[in-house]
Protein backbone atom coordinates (compact mmCIF):
# COMPACT_ATOMS: atom_id res chain seq x y z
CA UNK A 1 0.00 0.00 0.00
CA UNK A 2 1.20 3.33 -0.74
CA UNK A 3 0.27 6.46 2.30
CA UNK A 4 0.50 9.55 1.23
CA UNK A 5 0.78 11.26 4.46
CA UNK A 6 -0.19 14.89 4.88
CA UNK A 7 0.18 17.22 7.71
CA UNK A 8 1.38 20.57 8.92
CA UNK A 9 4.11 19.00 11.13
CA UNK A 10 6.40 21.40 9.65
CA UNK A 11 9.02 20.34 6.87
CA UNK A 12 11.72 18.33 8.63
CA UNK A 13 10.03 17.72 12.15
CA UNK A 14 10.44 14.73 13.64
CA UNK A 15 6.78 14.37 14.27
CA UNK A 16 7.25 12.87 10.60
CA UNK A 17 9.35 10.52 11.10
CA UNK A 18 7.45 9.06 14.39
CA UNK A 19 4.09 9.01 12.70
CA UNK A 20 5.30 7.06 9.33
CA UNK A 21 6.83 4.60 12.14
CA UNK A 22 3.55 3.76 13.90
CA UNK A 23 1.73 3.58 10.77
CA UNK A 24 4.58 0.92 9.34
CA UNK A 25 4.53 -0.79 12.60
CA UNK A 26 0.21 -1.26 12.08
CA UNK A 27 1.02 -1.82 8.17
CA UNK A 28 4.47 -3.18 7.46
CA UNK A 29 4.67 -3.61 3.95
CA UNK A 30 2.99 -0.05 3.35
CA UNK A 31 5.34 2.93 1.80
CA UNK A 32 5.08 6.47 3.69
CA UNK A 33 5.60 9.43 1.79
CA UNK A 34 5.45 12.54 3.51
CA UNK A 35 3.80 16.26 2.39
CA UNK A 36 4.11 18.85 5.31
CA UNK A 37 1.88 21.61 4.88
CA UNK A 38 1.77 25.07 6.60
CA UNK A 39 0.58 25.02 10.20
CA UNK A 40 -3.28 24.98 10.88
CA UNK A 41 -4.02 24.98 6.84
CA UNK A 42 -6.84 22.89 6.53
CA UNK A 43 -7.14 24.94 3.02
CA UNK A 44 -3.63 23.46 1.52
CA UNK A 45 -4.66 19.78 3.28
CA UNK A 46 -8.06 19.82 1.47
CA UNK A 47 -6.46 20.75 -1.95
CA UNK A 48 -3.93 17.97 -1.47
CA UNK A 49 -6.07 15.07 -0.48
CA UNK A 50 -8.17 16.04 -3.75
CA UNK A 51 -4.74 16.83 -6.23
CA UNK A 52 -2.90 13.68 -5.01
CA UNK A 53 -6.32 11.07 -4.51
CA UNK A 54 -8.49 11.91 -7.40
CA UNK A 55 -5.90 11.66 -10.14
CA UNK A 56 -4.06 8.32 -11.50
CA UNK A 57 -1.59 6.72 -8.96
CA UNK A 58 -1.09 3.19 -7.74
CA UNK A 59 -4.15 0.79 -7.17
CA UNK A 60 -3.69 0.15 -3.57
CA UNK A 61 -3.88 3.93 -1.59
CA UNK A 62 -4.60 5.41 1.66
CA UNK A 63 -3.94 9.15 2.63
CA UNK A 64 -3.96 9.64 5.93
CA UNK A 65 -4.38 13.04 6.86
CA UNK A 66 -3.64 14.98 10.32
CA UNK A 67 -4.19 18.85 10.48
CA UNK A 68 -6.46 19.71 13.40
CA UNK A 69 -6.34 23.22 15.03
CA UNK A 70 -8.97 22.34 17.39
CA UNK A 71 -11.27 24.99 16.26
CA UNK A 72 -14.23 22.94 16.51
CA UNK A 73 -14.37 24.03 20.03
CA UNK A 74 -13.04 26.90 21.69
CA UNK A 75 -13.56 25.65 25.75
CA UNK A 76 -10.52 24.19 27.71
CA UNK A 77 -9.85 20.75 26.01
CA UNK A 78 -10.16 17.38 29.01
CA UNK A 79 -8.05 14.55 27.83
CA UNK A 80 -6.34 16.56 25.00
CA UNK A 81 -9.52 16.12 23.13
CA UNK A 82 -9.84 17.46 19.39
CA UNK A 83 -11.76 17.02 15.84
CA UNK A 84 -13.32 13.50 15.33
CA UNK A 85 -11.09 10.92 12.88
CA UNK A 86 -13.65 10.28 9.46
CA UNK A 87 -13.03 7.78 6.55
CA UNK A 88 -13.78 8.77 2.52
CA UNK A 89 -13.51 6.79 -0.03
CA UNK A 90 -13.19 8.13 -3.35
CA UNK A 91 -14.07 6.77 -6.64
CA UNK A 92 -11.00 5.60 -7.50
CA UNK A 93 -11.34 3.33 -3.89
CA UNK A 94 -8.28 5.67 -2.72
CA UNK A 95 -9.11 5.67 1.06
CA UNK A 96 -8.85 8.89 2.72
CA UNK A 97 -8.29 8.66 6.63
CA UNK A 98 -7.96 11.79 9.09
CA UNK A 99 -9.15 14.81 11.20
CA UNK A 100 -12.84 16.24 10.20
CA UNK A 101 -11.52 20.21 10.47
CA UNK A 102 -11.96 23.08 8.03
CA UNK A 103 -11.54 22.65 4.75
CA UNK A 104 -9.81 19.18 5.06
CA UNK A 105 -12.79 17.30 3.23
CA UNK A 106 -14.29 20.38 1.10
CA UNK A 107 -12.52 19.45 -2.22
CA UNK A 108 -13.50 16.00 -1.93
CA UNK A 109 -17.14 15.83 -0.36
CA UNK A 110 -18.81 15.90 -3.85
CA UNK A 111 -16.84 12.92 -5.11
CA UNK A 112 -16.37 10.59 -2.13
CA UNK A 113 -18.36 7.71 -2.71
CA UNK A 114 -18.93 7.14 1.63
CA UNK A 115 -17.77 9.41 4.13
CA UNK A 116 -18.03 8.23 7.86
CA UNK A 117 -16.84 9.27 11.23
CA UNK A 118 -14.01 6.40 12.69
CA UNK A 119 -15.54 5.37 16.07
CA UNK A 120 -12.00 5.94 18.40
CA UNK A 121 -11.32 8.36 20.71
CA UNK A 122 -11.22 12.22 20.22
CA UNK A 123 -8.83 12.30 23.22
CA UNK A 124 -5.94 10.28 24.75
CA UNK A 125 -2.97 12.60 24.03
CA UNK A 126 -2.06 15.11 22.69
CA UNK A 127 -0.32 13.76 19.36
CA UNK A 128 -3.58 11.76 18.57
CA UNK A 129 -2.28 10.90 14.62
CA UNK A 130 0.89 9.00 16.67
CA UNK A 131 -0.96 7.45 19.71
CA UNK A 132 -4.02 6.98 18.54
CA UNK A 133 -5.11 6.99 15.00
CA UNK A 134 -2.49 4.72 13.11
CA UNK A 135 -4.19 1.17 14.69
CA UNK A 136 -7.77 2.78 13.38
CA UNK A 137 -6.17 3.51 10.01
CA UNK A 138 -4.36 0.15 9.45
CA UNK A 139 -8.38 -1.33 10.68
CA UNK A 140 -9.57 0.38 7.79
CA UNK A 141 -7.10 -0.38 5.31
CA UNK A 142 -7.43 -3.90 6.42
CA UNK A 143 -10.85 -3.79 5.85
CA UNK A 144 -12.36 -3.83 9.11
CA UNK A 145 -15.92 -1.72 8.70
CA UNK A 146 -17.27 -2.02 12.13
CA UNK A 147 -14.98 0.95 12.90
CA UNK A 148 -16.89 3.06 10.58
CA UNK A 149 -19.88 5.30 12.28
CA UNK A 150 -22.33 7.14 11.66
CA UNK A 151 -22.62 8.72 8.07
CA UNK A 152 -21.21 12.41 7.02
CA UNK A 153 -23.28 14.68 5.06
CA UNK A 154 -22.41 16.99 2.27
CA UNK A 155 -23.36 19.79 3.93
CA UNK A 156 -21.39 19.47 7.31
CA UNK A 157 -18.59 19.82 5.32
CA UNK A 158 -18.07 23.65 4.53
CA UNK A 159 -17.69 24.87 0.44
CA UNK A 160 -13.90 25.23 -0.14
CA UNK A 161 -13.18 29.24 -0.62
CA UNK A 162 -13.08 30.49 -3.86
CA UNK A 163 -10.37 33.18 -5.08
CA UNK A 164 -7.86 32.46 -2.29
CA UNK A 165 -4.30 31.34 -2.96
CA UNK A 166 -4.01 27.54 -2.28
CA UNK A 167 -0.63 26.82 -2.60
CA UNK A 168 2.54 28.06 -3.56
CA UNK A 169 5.27 25.61 -4.94
CA UNK A 170 8.74 25.07 -5.32
CA UNK A 171 9.36 27.67 -8.34
CA UNK A 172 6.96 30.47 -6.49
CA UNK A 173 4.25 29.94 -8.58
CA UNK A 174 0.59 30.69 -6.85
CA UNK A 175 -2.31 27.81 -7.12
CA UNK A 176 -5.27 29.18 -6.59
CA UNK A 177 -9.04 28.33 -5.70
CA UNK A 178 -9.66 29.84 -9.11
CA UNK A 179 -11.87 27.32 -11.52
CA UNK A 180 -10.80 27.26 -14.45
CA UNK A 181 -13.98 27.50 -16.51
CA UNK A 182 -15.26 30.37 -14.45
CA UNK A 183 -12.80 32.55 -16.84
CA UNK A 184 -14.46 34.22 -19.39
CA UNK A 185 -11.29 36.75 -20.98
CA UNK A 186 -9.55 36.32 -24.39
CA UNK A 187 -6.69 35.25 -24.57
CA UNK A 188 -4.21 37.83 -24.16
CA UNK A 189 -5.94 39.88 -22.31
CA UNK A 190 -4.37 42.23 -19.82
CA UNK A 191 -5.87 42.13 -16.23
CA UNK A 192 -5.15 43.26 -12.84
CA UNK A 193 -4.33 40.56 -10.24
CA UNK A 194 -4.69 41.68 -5.90
CA UNK A 195 -3.34 39.41 -3.70
CA UNK A 196 -4.16 40.51 -0.48
CA UNK A 197 -2.94 44.40 -0.41
CA UNK A 198 -0.46 43.89 -3.31
CA UNK A 199 -1.35 44.45 -6.78
CA UNK A 200 0.32 43.72 -10.00
CA UNK A 201 -0.38 43.38 -13.67
CA UNK A 202 -0.82 40.46 -15.98
CA UNK A 203 -1.48 38.88 -18.86
CA UNK A 204 -4.40 35.78 -18.78
CA UNK A 205 -3.23 33.03 -21.17
CA UNK A 206 -4.60 29.74 -21.79
CA UNK A 207 -1.05 28.14 -21.46
CA UNK A 208 1.67 29.68 -19.00
CA UNK A 209 4.80 29.33 -21.05
CA UNK A 210 2.87 31.70 -23.97
CA UNK A 211 3.97 34.74 -22.39
CA UNK A 212 7.19 36.20 -22.60
CA UNK A 213 10.27 36.30 -20.15
CA UNK A 214 9.55 39.08 -17.16
CA UNK A 215 5.53 38.49 -17.40
CA UNK A 216 2.85 37.69 -15.29
CA UNK A 217 0.14 34.83 -16.53
CA UNK A 218 -2.67 34.25 -15.38
CA UNK A 219 -3.27 30.94 -16.60
CA UNK A 220 -5.00 27.53 -16.22
CA UNK A 221 -1.86 25.39 -13.96
CA UNK A 222 -0.75 22.08 -13.53
CA UNK A 223 -3.06 21.40 -10.62
CA UNK A 224 -6.91 19.75 -10.89
CA UNK A 225 -8.77 16.60 -11.22
CA UNK A 226 -11.41 14.94 -12.99
CA UNK A 227 -14.76 14.53 -11.28
CA UNK A 228 -17.36 11.76 -11.15
CA UNK A 229 -19.44 12.98 -13.34
CA UNK A 230 -16.43 12.84 -16.14
CA UNK A 231 -15.73 16.63 -16.16
CA UNK A 232 -12.47 17.94 -15.42
CA UNK A 233 -11.75 20.77 -12.70
CA UNK A 234 -8.41 22.69 -13.41
CA UNK A 235 -7.37 25.45 -11.11
CA UNK A 236 -5.48 29.00 -11.94
CA UNK A 237 -2.19 30.11 -11.46
CA UNK A 238 0.10 32.92 -11.23
CA UNK A 239 3.05 32.37 -13.16
CA UNK A 240 6.05 34.46 -13.38
CA UNK A 241 8.22 33.46 -16.30
CA UNK A 242 11.63 33.49 -15.27
CA UNK A 243 10.69 34.66 -11.86
CA UNK A 244 8.88 34.31 -8.43
CA UNK A 245 4.97 34.99 -8.32
CA UNK A 246 5.30 34.76 -4.90
CA UNK A 247 8.08 36.96 -4.48
CA UNK A 248 6.32 39.43 -6.50
CA UNK A 249 3.40 39.52 -4.35
CA UNK A 250 4.97 39.88 -1.28
CA UNK A 251 5.16 35.89 -0.14
CA UNK A 252 1.55 36.08 0.70
CA UNK A 253 0.03 33.12 2.76
CA UNK A 254 -2.04 30.84 1.91
CA UNK A 255 -5.55 31.48 1.87
CA UNK A 256 -4.74 34.78 1.57
CA UNK A 257 -7.68 36.58 -1.03
CA UNK A 258 -6.94 36.86 -4.98
CA UNK A 259 -9.42 39.27 -7.17
CA UNK A 260 -8.60 40.05 -10.82
CA UNK A 261 -10.08 42.60 -12.80
CA UNK A 262 -9.81 43.43 -16.73
CA UNK A 263 -6.89 46.39 -17.17
CA UNK A 264 -8.90 49.28 -19.10
CA UNK A 265 -5.90 51.34 -19.17
CA UNK A 266 -4.77 52.08 -22.93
Amino acid sequence: MLIDLIADYGTGDPAFAEVRQRLLKELPTARVYCLSVPPFSTLATGFWIAQLGLNPGASNRLIYHNCAPRQDDSEARPDNEGEGLTYALLPNDVIVVGVLSGYTLSFIKEEAKQMHIVKVSRGGSQFRSRDVFPQATAAIANGDKNILGEVIKENQIPNPPGERVAWIDGYGNIKTTIPAHTISLEPDSKVVVRVGDVVSDAVYSDGSFKVPEGTLAFAPGSSGWQRKDGKKVRWMELFLRGGNAWERFGRPKINRVISYTLNQRT
